[in-house]
Protein backbone atom coordinates (compact mmCIF):
# COMPACT_ATOMS: atom_id res chain seq x y z
CA UNK A 1 0.00 0.00 0.00
CA UNK A 2 1.03 3.34 -0.89
CA UNK A 3 2.22 5.71 2.47
CA UNK A 4 0.39 8.55 2.59
CA UNK A 5 1.35 12.08 4.36
CA UNK A 6 -0.92 14.57 5.32
CA UNK A 7 0.35 17.74 7.10
CA UNK A 8 -1.80 19.83 9.41
CA UNK A 9 -3.32 22.90 8.26
CA UNK A 10 -5.48 24.35 5.51
CA UNK A 11 -9.38 25.44 5.77
CA UNK A 12 -12.18 27.05 3.80
CA UNK A 13 -10.87 29.24 1.41
CA UNK A 14 -12.29 31.45 -1.58
CA UNK A 15 -10.71 32.09 -4.91
CA UNK A 16 -11.94 33.64 -8.16
CA UNK A 17 -12.54 30.73 -11.25
CA UNK A 18 -10.42 31.94 -14.51
CA UNK A 19 -12.68 34.65 -16.91
CA UNK A 20 -15.28 32.45 -18.22
CA UNK A 21 -15.26 29.62 -16.11
CA UNK A 22 -18.37 30.69 -14.18
CA UNK A 23 -21.57 29.12 -16.26
CA UNK A 24 -24.06 30.10 -13.82
CA UNK A 25 -23.16 33.84 -13.32
CA UNK A 26 -25.98 35.81 -12.19
CA UNK A 27 -29.83 34.29 -10.98
CA UNK A 28 -31.41 34.08 -14.00
CA UNK A 29 -29.98 31.01 -14.87
CA UNK A 30 -31.38 27.64 -13.35
CA UNK A 31 -29.14 25.17 -10.61
CA UNK A 32 -30.18 21.80 -11.13
CA UNK A 33 -30.21 19.86 -8.44
CA UNK A 34 -29.98 16.40 -7.46
CA UNK A 35 -30.70 14.57 -4.17
CA UNK A 36 -28.06 11.73 -3.69
CA UNK A 37 -29.74 10.20 -0.26
CA UNK A 38 -33.45 11.26 0.83
CA UNK A 39 -34.05 10.37 3.59
CA UNK A 40 -34.09 13.33 6.91
CA UNK A 41 -30.94 15.23 6.81
CA UNK A 42 -31.29 14.53 2.36
CA UNK A 43 -34.89 16.48 2.40
CA UNK A 44 -33.86 18.81 4.83
CA UNK A 45 -30.88 20.08 2.62
CA UNK A 46 -33.15 20.30 -0.49
CA UNK A 47 -35.15 21.96 1.20
CA UNK A 48 -32.35 24.46 2.34
CA UNK A 49 -30.87 24.88 -1.63
CA UNK A 50 -34.42 25.58 -2.54
CA UNK A 51 -34.50 28.43 -0.06
CA UNK A 52 -30.99 29.57 -0.98
CA UNK A 53 -31.03 30.92 -4.36
CA UNK A 54 -34.40 31.33 -6.54
CA UNK A 55 -32.78 29.92 -9.18
CA UNK A 56 -32.10 26.65 -7.94
CA UNK A 57 -34.49 23.50 -9.41
CA UNK A 58 -34.39 20.29 -7.44
CA UNK A 59 -34.35 18.12 -10.32
CA UNK A 60 -33.74 14.46 -9.74
CA UNK A 61 -34.23 12.07 -6.23
CA UNK A 62 -31.81 9.21 -5.35
CA UNK A 63 -31.65 6.44 -2.86
CA UNK A 64 -31.59 3.06 -1.69
CA UNK A 65 -35.28 2.71 -1.42
CA UNK A 66 -38.29 3.80 -3.22
CA UNK A 67 -39.84 4.40 -0.04
CA UNK A 68 -37.39 7.41 0.98
CA UNK A 69 -37.73 8.85 -2.53
CA UNK A 70 -41.76 9.57 -1.86
CA UNK A 71 -41.33 10.85 1.63
CA UNK A 72 -38.53 13.36 -0.01
CA UNK A 73 -40.65 14.36 -2.72
CA UNK A 74 -43.80 14.56 -0.60
CA UNK A 75 -42.14 16.88 1.92
CA UNK A 76 -40.41 18.73 -1.09
CA UNK A 77 -43.68 19.18 -2.60
CA UNK A 78 -45.12 20.87 0.42
CA UNK A 79 -43.60 23.47 0.25
CA UNK A 80 -42.16 24.26 -3.75
CA UNK A 81 -44.22 21.73 -6.09
CA UNK A 82 -46.53 25.21 -6.90
CA UNK A 83 -43.85 26.70 -7.85
CA UNK A 84 -42.31 24.90 -10.35
CA UNK A 85 -38.94 24.44 -8.90
CA UNK A 86 -39.39 20.72 -7.44
CA UNK A 87 -39.26 19.56 -11.16
CA UNK A 88 -38.97 15.76 -10.82
CA UNK A 89 -41.23 13.55 -13.26
CA UNK A 90 -40.84 9.46 -12.76
CA UNK A 91 -38.45 9.04 -15.09
CA UNK A 92 -36.04 11.30 -12.61
CA UNK A 93 -36.73 9.36 -9.45
CA UNK A 94 -33.87 6.63 -9.36
CA UNK A 95 -33.74 3.91 -7.01
CA UNK A 96 -30.82 1.08 -6.77
CA UNK A 97 -27.35 1.22 -5.55
CA UNK A 98 -26.82 2.69 -8.99
CA UNK A 99 -29.21 5.28 -8.18
CA UNK A 100 -26.30 8.15 -7.58
CA UNK A 101 -24.79 7.90 -11.07
CA UNK A 102 -28.10 8.50 -12.82
CA UNK A 103 -29.21 11.51 -10.92
CA UNK A 104 -25.58 13.57 -10.92
CA UNK A 105 -26.16 12.87 -14.27
CA UNK A 106 -29.05 15.23 -14.83
CA UNK A 107 -27.41 17.90 -12.11
CA UNK A 108 -25.26 20.83 -11.70
CA UNK A 109 -25.23 20.47 -8.17
CA UNK A 110 -25.47 17.34 -5.75
CA UNK A 111 -26.71 17.06 -2.40
CA UNK A 112 -24.97 14.15 -0.79
CA UNK A 113 -26.17 12.62 2.16
CA UNK A 114 -26.33 9.47 1.66
CA UNK A 115 -25.19 6.91 5.00
CA UNK A 116 -21.26 7.51 5.25
CA UNK A 117 -20.31 4.51 4.23
CA UNK A 118 -20.81 5.30 0.43
CA UNK A 119 -19.86 9.33 0.19
CA UNK A 120 -16.20 8.39 -1.32
CA UNK A 121 -17.84 6.53 -4.20
CA UNK A 122 -20.55 9.36 -4.26
CA UNK A 123 -18.29 11.66 -4.12
CA UNK A 124 -16.33 10.66 -6.99
CA UNK A 125 -18.82 10.25 -9.66
CA UNK A 126 -19.62 13.84 -8.53
CA UNK A 127 -15.93 14.73 -9.19
CA UNK A 128 -15.86 13.21 -12.45
CA UNK A 129 -19.25 14.27 -13.51
CA UNK A 130 -18.00 17.76 -12.97
CA UNK A 131 -20.71 18.82 -10.49
CA UNK A 132 -20.50 21.21 -7.41
CA UNK A 133 -21.40 19.61 -4.31
CA UNK A 134 -23.04 19.72 -0.98
CA UNK A 135 -21.51 17.12 1.12
CA UNK A 136 -22.26 15.77 4.59
CA UNK A 137 -19.80 14.74 6.89
CA UNK A 138 -18.00 12.84 7.95
CA UNK A 139 -16.62 12.00 4.46
CA UNK A 140 -15.50 8.24 4.93
CA UNK A 141 -16.06 5.49 7.37
CA UNK A 142 -12.70 4.02 6.87
CA UNK A 143 -9.30 5.39 6.12
CA UNK A 144 -9.19 4.01 2.55
CA UNK A 145 -12.38 6.05 1.82
CA UNK A 146 -10.09 9.33 3.11
CA UNK A 147 -7.50 8.60 1.32
CA UNK A 148 -9.86 7.76 -1.84
CA UNK A 149 -11.92 11.37 -1.50
CA UNK A 150 -8.71 13.66 -0.85
CA UNK A 151 -7.31 12.00 -4.37
CA UNK A 152 -10.52 12.88 -5.80
CA UNK A 153 -10.24 16.77 -4.42
CA UNK A 154 -6.83 16.83 -6.45
CA UNK A 155 -9.22 16.85 -9.82
CA UNK A 156 -12.30 18.91 -8.19
CA UNK A 157 -9.81 21.40 -7.62
CA UNK A 158 -8.79 21.11 -11.38
CA UNK A 159 -12.19 21.47 -12.38
CA UNK A 160 -12.92 24.35 -9.61
CA UNK A 161 -16.08 22.84 -8.66
CA UNK A 162 -17.26 23.96 -4.75
CA UNK A 163 -17.30 21.76 -2.33
CA UNK A 164 -19.64 22.47 1.05
CA UNK A 165 -19.28 20.02 3.43
CA UNK A 166 -21.45 19.67 6.72
CA UNK A 167 -19.31 20.60 9.73
CA UNK A 168 -21.85 23.66 10.03
CA UNK A 169 -20.54 25.01 12.85
CA UNK A 170 -18.21 26.62 10.54
CA UNK A 171 -20.95 28.57 9.65
CA UNK A 172 -22.20 29.39 12.19
CA UNK A 173 -21.71 32.85 14.00
CA UNK A 174 -20.59 32.40 17.31
CA UNK A 175 -17.80 30.10 16.44
CA UNK A 176 -17.08 32.13 13.64
CA UNK A 177 -16.79 34.93 15.81
CA UNK A 178 -14.60 33.41 18.51
CA UNK A 179 -12.28 31.85 16.16
CA UNK A 180 -11.42 35.38 14.97
CA UNK A 181 -10.70 35.93 18.99
CA UNK A 182 -8.91 33.55 18.89
CA UNK A 183 -6.61 34.14 16.45
CA UNK A 184 -6.46 37.79 17.83
CA UNK A 185 -5.11 36.53 21.00
CA UNK A 186 -8.05 36.91 23.25
CA UNK A 187 -7.31 33.34 25.05
CA UNK A 188 -3.74 33.08 24.42
CA UNK A 189 -2.73 29.52 23.22
CA UNK A 190 -5.32 27.03 23.61
CA UNK A 191 -3.25 24.27 26.00
CA UNK A 192 -5.67 22.39 26.51
CA UNK A 193 -9.80 21.80 25.86
CA UNK A 194 -12.73 19.24 26.57
CA UNK A 195 -15.17 18.70 23.91
CA UNK A 196 -18.81 16.54 24.21
CA UNK A 197 -21.87 15.06 22.12
CA UNK A 198 -23.29 13.21 25.36
CA UNK A 199 -27.13 12.15 24.67
CA UNK A 200 -29.51 9.28 24.93
CA UNK A 201 -29.53 8.28 21.23
CA UNK A 202 -30.95 8.06 18.13
CA UNK A 203 -34.00 6.14 15.97
CA UNK A 204 -33.91 2.30 15.17
CA UNK A 205 -35.93 0.96 12.55
CA UNK A 206 -37.54 -2.46 13.51
CA UNK A 207 -36.38 -5.57 11.27
CA UNK A 208 -39.24 -6.62 9.22
CA UNK A 209 -39.60 -10.41 8.13
CA UNK A 210 -39.16 -9.77 4.23
CA UNK A 211 -36.09 -7.53 5.04
CA UNK A 212 -32.71 -8.93 3.72
CA UNK A 213 -29.63 -8.74 6.01
CA UNK A 214 -28.31 -6.04 3.68
CA UNK A 215 -31.61 -4.21 3.36
CA UNK A 216 -31.93 -4.36 7.25
CA UNK A 217 -27.97 -3.04 8.32
CA UNK A 218 -28.36 -0.07 6.02
CA UNK A 219 -31.88 0.91 7.18
CA UNK A 220 -30.26 0.88 10.54
CA UNK A 221 -27.07 2.49 9.10
CA UNK A 222 -26.29 4.48 11.93
CA UNK A 223 -25.40 1.16 14.18
CA UNK A 224 -23.12 -0.32 11.54
CA UNK A 225 -19.26 0.96 11.37
CA UNK A 226 -18.85 0.35 7.91
CA UNK A 227 -21.89 2.50 7.52
CA UNK A 228 -21.90 5.21 9.85
CA UNK A 229 -18.29 4.89 11.47
CA UNK A 230 -19.80 5.09 15.15
CA UNK A 231 -21.21 7.89 16.96
CA UNK A 232 -17.73 9.59 17.47
CA UNK A 233 -17.35 9.52 13.56
CA UNK A 234 -20.80 10.36 12.65
CA UNK A 235 -21.53 13.08 15.87
CA UNK A 236 -18.79 13.85 18.04
CA UNK A 237 -17.07 14.46 14.62
CA UNK A 238 -18.66 18.41 15.05
CA UNK A 239 -17.21 18.86 18.51
CA UNK A 240 -14.06 17.53 17.24
CA UNK A 241 -13.71 19.91 14.60
CA UNK A 242 -13.96 22.84 16.56
CA UNK A 243 -10.96 21.55 18.52
CA UNK A 244 -8.85 21.02 15.09
CA UNK A 245 -10.31 24.63 14.30
CA UNK A 246 -9.24 26.85 17.48
CA UNK A 247 -6.15 25.22 17.42
CA UNK A 248 -5.39 25.84 14.08
CA UNK A 249 -3.84 22.04 13.45
CA UNK A 250 -4.20 17.95 13.95
CA UNK A 251 -3.67 15.59 16.73
CA UNK A 252 -0.40 13.75 16.34
CA UNK A 253 -1.97 10.86 18.65
CA UNK A 254 -4.81 9.40 20.20
CA UNK A 255 -5.72 7.07 22.95
CA UNK A 256 -8.83 6.11 24.86
CA UNK A 257 -11.19 4.40 26.24
CA UNK A 258 -14.98 2.87 24.68
CA UNK A 259 -17.52 0.46 25.05
CA UNK A 260 -20.90 -1.20 24.49
CA UNK A 261 -22.06 -0.70 28.33
CA UNK A 262 -26.09 0.09 28.37
CA UNK A 263 -26.95 -0.05 24.54
CA UNK A 264 -26.33 -3.69 24.02
CA UNK A 265 -29.68 -4.99 22.25
CA UNK A 266 -29.11 -6.85 19.21
CA UNK A 267 -30.99 -3.93 17.38
CA UNK A 268 -28.23 -1.62 18.34
CA UNK A 269 -26.01 -3.65 15.70
CA UNK A 270 -22.32 -3.56 16.50
CA UNK A 271 -21.07 -0.07 17.22
CA UNK A 272 -19.95 1.88 21.35
CA UNK A 273 -22.58 3.85 23.44
CA UNK A 274 -19.84 5.47 24.65
CA UNK A 275 -15.76 6.96 23.45
CA UNK A 276 -13.48 8.77 25.94
CA UNK A 277 -10.30 9.94 23.55
CA UNK A 278 -7.58 12.08 24.28
CA UNK A 279 -5.65 13.85 21.57
CA UNK A 280 -2.52 15.43 21.74
CA UNK A 281 -1.17 18.37 19.23
CA UNK A 282 1.93 18.75 17.76
CA UNK A 283 2.05 22.05 20.38
CA UNK A 284 1.39 20.29 23.31
CA UNK A 285 -2.43 21.25 23.15
CA UNK A 286 -4.19 18.36 25.41
CA UNK A 287 -7.96 17.78 23.71
CA UNK A 288 -10.46 15.93 25.86
CA UNK A 289 -13.42 14.58 23.66
CA UNK A 290 -16.14 12.43 24.90
CA UNK A 291 -19.37 11.21 23.15
CA UNK A 292 -22.15 8.86 25.19
CA UNK A 293 -25.29 7.38 23.99
CA UNK A 294 -27.06 6.56 27.33
CA UNK A 295 -30.52 6.94 28.30
CA UNK A 296 -31.40 9.37 31.45
CA UNK A 297 -27.65 10.61 31.78
CA UNK A 298 -26.00 13.76 31.65
CA UNK A 299 -26.40 15.54 28.91
CA UNK A 300 -24.07 18.06 26.96
CA UNK A 301 -23.05 18.74 23.58
CA UNK A 302 -20.52 21.83 23.54
CA UNK A 303 -17.01 22.75 23.61
CA UNK A 304 -14.61 24.45 26.43
CA UNK A 305 -11.19 25.58 26.08
CA UNK A 306 -8.30 26.54 28.18
CA UNK A 307 -5.51 29.01 26.92
CA UNK A 308 -2.71 30.78 28.45
CA UNK A 309 -4.99 34.08 28.72
CA UNK A 310 -8.36 32.84 29.30
CA UNK A 311 -10.63 30.54 28.43
CA UNK A 312 -13.94 30.20 26.11
CA UNK A 313 -17.20 28.22 26.52
CA UNK A 314 -19.19 27.60 22.63
CA UNK A 315 -22.23 25.25 21.72
CA UNK A 316 -24.85 24.90 18.95
CA UNK A 317 -27.16 27.25 20.61
CA UNK A 318 -25.26 29.91 19.76
CA UNK A 319 -23.68 30.42 22.83
CA UNK A 320 -20.47 32.07 23.08
CA UNK A 321 -18.38 33.20 26.28
CA UNK A 322 -14.66 34.54 27.10
CA UNK A 323 -13.66 34.70 30.25
CA UNK A 324 -10.06 36.31 31.27
CA UNK A 325 -7.89 34.24 33.65
CA UNK A 326 -9.54 35.91 36.79
CA UNK A 327 -13.00 35.18 35.26
CA UNK A 328 -14.17 38.20 34.11
CA UNK A 329 -16.36 38.14 30.53
CA UNK A 330 -14.17 39.60 27.52
CA UNK A 331 -16.93 38.60 25.35
CA UNK A 332 -20.22 37.10 25.34
CA UNK A 333 -21.91 36.81 22.10
CA UNK A 334 -25.11 38.61 20.98
CA UNK A 335 -27.57 35.74 19.90
CA UNK A 336 -29.42 38.32 17.71
CA UNK A 337 -27.17 37.78 14.56
CA UNK A 338 -27.30 34.17 14.69
CA UNK A 339 -29.01 32.62 11.03
CA UNK A 340 -29.58 28.87 10.88
CA UNK A 341 -26.18 27.71 10.25
CA UNK A 342 -27.51 24.53 7.51
CA UNK A 343 -29.40 27.48 5.62
CA UNK A 344 -25.77 29.74 5.81
CA UNK A 345 -24.18 26.48 4.43
CA UNK A 346 -26.18 26.45 1.50
CA UNK A 347 -26.48 30.00 0.99
CA UNK A 348 -22.64 30.52 0.53
CA UNK A 349 -22.31 27.30 -1.89
CA UNK A 350 -24.74 29.06 -4.10
CA UNK A 351 -23.82 32.98 -3.82
CA UNK A 352 -20.24 31.33 -4.74
CA UNK A 353 -21.33 29.63 -7.36
CA UNK A 354 -23.23 32.55 -8.61
CA UNK A 355 -19.86 34.63 -8.12
CA UNK A 356 -17.84 32.51 -9.96
CA UNK A 357 -15.76 31.47 -7.13
CA UNK A 358 -14.83 28.56 -5.21
CA UNK A 359 -15.78 27.31 -1.68
CA UNK A 360 -13.21 24.12 -0.64
CA UNK A 361 -14.08 22.57 2.78
CA UNK A 362 -12.72 18.99 2.09
CA UNK A 363 -9.19 19.56 3.06
CA UNK A 364 -10.19 20.23 6.63
CA UNK A 365 -13.27 18.35 6.34
CA UNK A 366 -10.91 14.92 5.36
CA UNK A 367 -8.62 16.06 8.06
CA UNK A 368 -11.24 16.20 10.74
CA UNK A 369 -12.98 12.80 9.93
CA UNK A 370 -9.24 11.55 10.00
CA UNK A 371 -9.44 12.77 13.79
CA UNK A 372 -12.86 11.29 14.65
CA UNK A 373 -11.48 7.86 13.09
CA UNK A 374 -7.95 7.98 15.07
CA UNK A 375 -10.46 8.01 17.98
CA UNK A 376 -12.76 5.12 16.99
CA UNK A 377 -9.66 3.14 16.31
CA UNK A 378 -8.02 3.97 20.29
CA UNK A 379 -10.95 2.78 21.60
CA UNK A 380 -12.06 -0.15 19.75
CA UNK A 381 -8.30 -1.27 19.84
CA UNK A 382 -6.84 0.11 22.98
CA UNK A 383 -3.88 1.64 21.33
CA UNK A 384 -2.42 4.80 21.00
CA UNK A 385 -2.92 5.90 17.54
CA UNK A 386 -0.58 8.19 15.55
CA UNK A 387 -1.76 10.59 12.77
CA UNK A 388 0.27 8.39 10.02
CA UNK A 389 -1.00 5.19 11.42
CA UNK A 390 -4.32 6.33 10.91
CA UNK A 391 -3.62 8.04 7.48
CA UNK A 392 -2.48 5.00 6.18
CA UNK A 393 -4.52 1.78 7.70
CA UNK A 394 -5.09 -0.62 5.93
CA UNK A 395 -8.64 -1.65 7.56
CA UNK A 396 -11.26 -1.23 4.78
CA UNK A 397 -14.79 -1.11 6.36
CA UNK A 398 -16.68 -1.07 2.76
CA UNK A 399 -16.74 -3.91 0.31
CA UNK A 400 -15.12 -3.01 -3.25
CA UNK A 401 -18.49 -3.92 -4.38
CA UNK A 402 -21.66 -2.98 -3.09
CA UNK A 403 -25.51 -4.62 -4.14
CA UNK A 404 -28.60 -6.09 -3.09
CA UNK A 405 -26.39 -9.87 -3.52
CA UNK A 406 -23.48 -8.61 -1.53
CA UNK A 407 -22.41 -10.30 1.94
CA UNK A 408 -22.27 -7.44 4.64
CA UNK A 409 -18.80 -7.20 5.69
CA UNK A 410 -20.19 -8.16 9.52
CA UNK A 411 -22.84 -10.68 10.35
CA UNK A 412 -25.29 -11.45 12.80
CA UNK A 413 -24.43 -14.99 15.12
CA UNK A 414 -27.06 -17.57 15.85
CA UNK A 415 -28.93 -15.45 18.28
CA UNK A 416 -28.75 -12.21 16.30
CA UNK A 417 -25.81 -10.32 17.94
CA UNK A 418 -23.69 -8.66 15.82
CA UNK A 419 -19.76 -8.64 16.78
CA UNK A 420 -18.50 -5.71 18.63
CA UNK A 421 -14.89 -4.73 19.11
CA UNK A 422 -12.93 -5.99 22.50
CA UNK A 423 -10.13 -3.71 23.72
CA UNK A 424 -7.04 -4.79 23.68
CA UNK A 425 -7.77 -7.82 21.24
CA UNK A 426 -9.23 -6.43 18.49
CA UNK A 427 -7.06 -4.07 16.05
CA UNK A 428 -7.20 -0.81 14.92
CA UNK A 429 -10.15 -0.28 12.48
Amino acid sequence: MKKTTLAAGGGLFLSSLPVGASAYAGGGDTLRVAVIGCGGRGTGAANQALNADPGVKVVALADLFRDRVDRCYEALSQQHLETGRLDVPEEHKFVGFDAYKHATALADVVILTAPPGFRPAHFEEAVKAGVHMFIEKPVATDAAGVRKVLDAAHEAREKKLNMVLGLQRRYQNNYRETHKRILNGEIGDIISGQVYWNDGGVWVREREPEMSEVEYQIRNWFYFTWLAGDHILEQNIHNIDVANWFIGEYPATAQGMGGREVRTDKKFGQIFDHHFVEYTYPSGAIISAQCRHQQNTFSRVAEVFQGTRGHVNTDSSHNAIIRDRNGVIRYDHDGANNPNPYQQEHDELFAAIRKGEVIDDIDYGAKTTLTALMGRMATYSGQMITWDEALNSDAQLVPDYVGWDMEPPVLPDENGYYPVPVPGVSRPH
